[in-house]
């Protein structure tokens, strides 16, 4: 049957510089840890860059990379001012351009926020950091501009395909050109065409250094320290000496939700501003800001306001999703949840996760175990005669069972309940975890063609094992809630947030939430959406505490309307609302006419501990294990797969 694409805009090519992009689809920036101490690439982030390569990504840009020994953006960049780079550098093009996608590398300098002090006339990170970029000397800036044309010749002559310069989201070049940071009175400040002069003289250093010909790409912010008109302007002052202008928006680590849109924010909320830019210039213009849906990617590029789609988390959730959008298996896609787990990560332990693709943090050993291949592959071995039953159709088991059937074994699935999803189905109808359920949509699709056997309604017991005599068995069969032990908690204003969605017709218009962990919180906000008057009561210090510290500060901004009570204790439900006792033992009355019950999960230990002893080969997974996050279900289900 002759090829024909679902999404034809997407999947035309398009023409940069002097290179022809396959598709729309691009692999945005995105930083990795793994870096060595004098910031040189290792082979581990190697494999981060390339596993976006041979997921179909039509360009792929590694990020940053330091052109200055003062312009540390974070712990550890990779440094282009150390002679031994070279080779790594290399290694990381020639993986990416293996697989068909154009290697890009972003140049950068943090400006006032790079993590080390500098000396002489570089006053960058001075305790005055807002009058940093003020006191450089025009000597000083002219020594940085010539840096981003010696890591530009450096870069190319290590096989890279295009330079990105990073002119956005707070460093230093976007500290030039806002006026609200640029104080100067020189030729570099005083009004837009000085402020822009330090950008403008970089893209010519690095025009000088890679030739005509050689596609450059600027990053630019439409918003942060100045607003849209002002970006506008600025985009006609350098739109004939790049070939794409990539829109991206806010101005650092006070603006981490406009640049990293949340789960709170729309889809593709910043593509207005790429769209108005495109209207003012004739090059290129790539837009980004929680991108998945090739839906949505179609219709941006179909109806002008782009020219190329830019994802970074959407391609940790799922490497392969350009690969799908190109094979029409959209249905297939992992959607990225939104839940910074892959930042927070960074932040605390400089490691990279995801909630969803279990891969993420160990792409070099993916890619080179054999066992993990993708399957129909010559070197994987299928078994059907193995057989496999999983107890559990919640994330940790669906995840177990299609790595399983991936790796051939003959995977049957039994799930007690009427659907699949698990704890995830509490999400269901809340328009920020939309995401929760399209991965129960998509692991169900994918079970289904890897023609695992489900089966919904069915409790497992220890005689049904013995009865199915599997050679392997998995146990996932997750946790139950926590239903505090007071008078009232049965009444019919009771009810219990796991089954919130079956109950959403029962809802008052007065509710208090009992319990003010993340699901709690997350239900505060979503019936407050819905207008209802909430209140929260938390017997801990703070709400949220179990939430990963890149999403908190974000919820806690969405409970604004909320009325929060901390270090208070529910001792009775009434047909009046919920009695409390706070810190100093005096009784609280929360008006309410529905309490909703979120006071914790707890594993269901006694029904996964009847199923032990019974198959040798038998693994304990998810929630009945410990009541967790999903990240830790699909983490530990995937390995359960590849243990077997």
């Amino acid at each position: 049957m002759p090829y024909t694409p679902k999404y034809p805009n997407l999947m035309r090519p398009l023409r940069i510089g002097g290179v022809t992009l396959n598709h729309r689809i691009a692999s945005a920036p995105m930083g990795f840890p793994d870096i060595t101490h004098d910031g040189c690439i290792t082979s581990g982030m190697t494999a981060f860059y390339e596993l976006r390569a041979r997921g179909g990504a039509s360009i792929v840009t590694v990020s940053e990379a330091m052109t200055h020994v003062t312009g540390r953006t974070h712990g550890r960049v990779i440094d282009l001012t150390n002679p031994d780079v070279i080779a790594s550098l290399t290694n990381t093009a020639r993986a990416i351009r293996r697989h068909g996608a154009i290697a890009s590398i972003e140049l950068n300098h943090g400006g006032k926020s790079q993590e080390m002090d500098a000396s002489g006339d570089a006053k960058i990170g001075s305790d005055d950091a807002k009058s940093s970029i003020n006191e450089m000397s025009v000597k000083f800036i002219r020594e940085i501009v010539r840096s981003f044309g010696d890591g530009a010749a450096l870069c190319k002559r290590a096989g890279f395909d295009m330079i990105t310069i990073h002119g956005g989201h707070g460093w230093l070049i976007h500290q030039f050109l806002s006026p609200e940071m640029n104080h100067r009175t020189d030729e570099y400040g005083g009004s837009p065409e000085n402020n822009a002069r330090i950008a403008i003289e970089i893209i010519d250093a690095v025009r000088r250094a890679v030739g005509r010909g050689f596609p450059i790409e600027f990053r630019m912010s439409a918003v942060g320290g100045y607003d849209l008109e002002y970006a506008i302007a600025f985009a006609k002052l350098i739109e004939r000496k790049i070939d794409l202008l990539h829109v991206s928006a806010g101005f650092g680590e006070d603006d981490f939700s406009v640049t990293h849109p949340s789960m709170f924010a729309p889809h593709g909320v910043n593509v207005h501003y790429a769209a108005a830019i495109k209207r003012a210039v004739t090059v290129p213009v790539a837009t980004v800001g929680a991108l998945n849906d090739p839906e949505k990617m179609e219709e941006i590029i179909a109806s002008g306001q782009a020219d190329i789609v830019c994802l970074a988390r959407a391609l940790l959730a799922d490497n392969d999703l350009p690969k799908k959008v190109v094979q029409n298996r959209d249905d297939e896609i992992r959607y990225c949840l939104r839940c910074f787990v892959c930042h927070a990560e960074r932040m605390l332990t400089q490691t990279r996760i995801c909630s969803v693709n279990p891969i993420i943090g160990r792409e070099e050993e993916f890619l080179h175990s054999e066992h993990l291949t993708f399957p129909n592959t010559p070197t994987v071995e299928r078994d059907i005669n193995r057989r496999v039953l999983v107890v559990g159709g919640g994330p940790a088991g669906l995840t177990a069972a299609l790595h399983a059937a991936r790796r051939g074994f003959a995977v049957t699935l039994c799930e007690r309940g009427a659907s699949l999803g698990g704890a995830l189905l509490a999400e269901r109808g809340i328009d920020f975890k939309q995401a929760s359920i399209d991965f129960v949509r998509t692991m169900e699709t994918r079970l289904s063609r890897e023609g695992v056997s489900i089966r919904l309604g069915v409790e497992v017991t220890p005689e049904l094992v013995r009865l199915a005599h599997p050679d392997a068995l998995i146990v996932a069969v997750g946790a139950e809630p926590i239903i505090p032990t007071i008078p009232g908690i049965d009444g019919k204003n009771v009810i219990i947030a796991s089954k919130l969605p079956d109950e959403m017709q029962n809802v008052g218009n007065i509710v208090a939430v009992l319990g003010g962990g993340l699901v709690g919180c997350e239900t505060a906000v979503h019936l407050k959406n819905l207008r209802r008057s909430v209140t929260i009561v938390e017997m801990g210090e703070q709400f949220a505490s179990d939430a990963n510290p890149r999403h908190r500060p974000i919820l806690m901004r969405e409970l604004r309307n909320v009325e929060q009570h901390t270090r208070t204790r529910a001792i009775e439900v009434t047909k009046a609302g919920l009695r409390c006792t706070d810190m100093y033992g005096m009784e609280v009355m929360i008006p309410a006419n529905t309490i909703i019950v979120a006071a914790g999960q707890r594993p269901r230990r006694d029904t996964a501990d009847s199923l032990r002893g019974l198959v040798a080969n038998t693994s304990f997974i998810g929630d009945c294990v410990s009541a967790r996050n999903i990240r830790e279900a699909t983490f530990r289900g995937y390995h359960a797969a590849l243990d077997l």
